[in-house]
């Protein structure tokens, strides 16, 4: 914390330096309620207010940091870090080898406290993520604050220790499943991603967040499944789609379809007169459930004329042009506005 981000958490909360337990918990109470967002929907004043006043009660309602706070000011913190060794005199500079003006705001004070993951955690090389996203919040239900504002203080989450982190998936390993080696913090952990997993799932780690500093409990994890993109497969809804190209004399007097699968190539049916577009579907060959089932796998048919045309084709399109008995127009001659 830099020296000009020093804040006094007895005046924040309104109490003497000498005040008990009790008279700081109440003050803590008092304030919380006031200015709680709950209460004051959209007040970014209020909202920082409630922060700094949640930020002096965790200091102040723990005997050993309120001690260190006590003794060693805007640099308790640090103090505590180093041992906290009987002797020092609060004065800046270097203590321990360690930079007093390392913390540039609140958020890196809270995230120092909170102990979240270190360098080599989640989105470092190696750790098979694509990022990492945490969450703080604070609310009626965190320790130290009563009831009072009737139904939101005992459905509100308190503290979040829980994490979340971005976990890339290839369409082949999400859809096989795949057993992945992730790095937490110092701790390397071995993670099965099963069968079927789709855009946005979660996988729960549990015990794998960061630490409570009131219970000394863990979080969880939960790694968000980001699946790579496929050059051929794709989803809609539940179902895996792809699109399979078709001849003009294929579209019109129909005949056998290959198509892929994800475990292997099928053979399908190809009615006489499909349209471009037109959806068929094969049952059981889409992506696989939580509970091992298989979806459809759609298959959407696209009527694709030849690029290049010998002159024999070309002789027998133009036969077939001049023979033509049907105007597939002929319906909208009559359309007006």
């Amino acid at each position: 914390m830099a020296a000009t981000d020093f804040k006094d958490y007895y005046a924040l909360l309104g109490v003497s330096r000498s005040a008990s337990a009790d008279e700081i918990k109440k003050a803590f109470r008092k304030l919380a309620r006031q200015y709680h967002p709950d209460v004051n929907p959209g007040d970014k004043t209020a909202e920082a207010r409630f922060k700094e006043i949640n930020e002096a009660y965790e200091v102040l309602s723990d005997t050993d940091k309120r001690q260190k706070y006590d003794q060693f000011g805007r640099y308790w913190q640090q103090a505590s870090r180093a041992g906290g060794g009987g002797g020092y005199a609060g004065t800046p500079g270097d203590y321990g080898g360690f930079d007093f003006s390392s913390y540039g705001s609140f958020d890196e004070f809270i995230n120092e406290l909170l102990g979240r993951f270190g360098n080599g955690g989640f989105g470092s090389p190696g750790a098979g993520t694509a990022g990492r996203s945490y969450s703080y919040r604070t609310s009626p239900g965190s320790p130290g604050f009563g009831t009072g504002f009737g139904g939101n203080a005992g459905t509100a989450a308190s503290t979040s220790f829980d994490q979340e982190a971005s976990l890339n998936l290839s369409l082949s390993e999400a859809f096989h499943g795949v057993t992945k080696r992730l790095r937490i913090g110092s701790e390397e952990v071995e993670v099965r991603i099963p069968p079927g997993a789709k855009q946005g799932s979660k996988v729960r780690l549990k015990g794998k967040g960061q630490l409570n500093p009131y219970n000394q409990q863990r979080g969880d994890v939960y790694l968000v499944v980001n699946l790579q993109t496929h050059n051929f497969f794709k989803f809609e809804g539940d179902n895996l789609v792809c699109e399979v190209p078709i001849a003009p004399d294929e579209a019109v007097l129909g005949g056998k379809l290959e198509v892929p699968t994800p475990d292997g190539g099928v053979t399908m049916n190809l009615p006489a007169g499909i349209k471009s577009g037109q959806t068929l579907r094969l049952r059981g060959k889409g992506w696989p459930s939580p509970k091992g089932e298989r979806g459809d796998q759609l298959v959407r048919v696209v009527i694709t004329p030849p690029k290049q045309l010998t002159a024999e084709e070309k002789q027998l399109y133009e036969q077939i042009q001049a023979q033509r008995s049907e105007n597939p127009r002929g319906g909208l001659t009559s359309i007006r506005l």
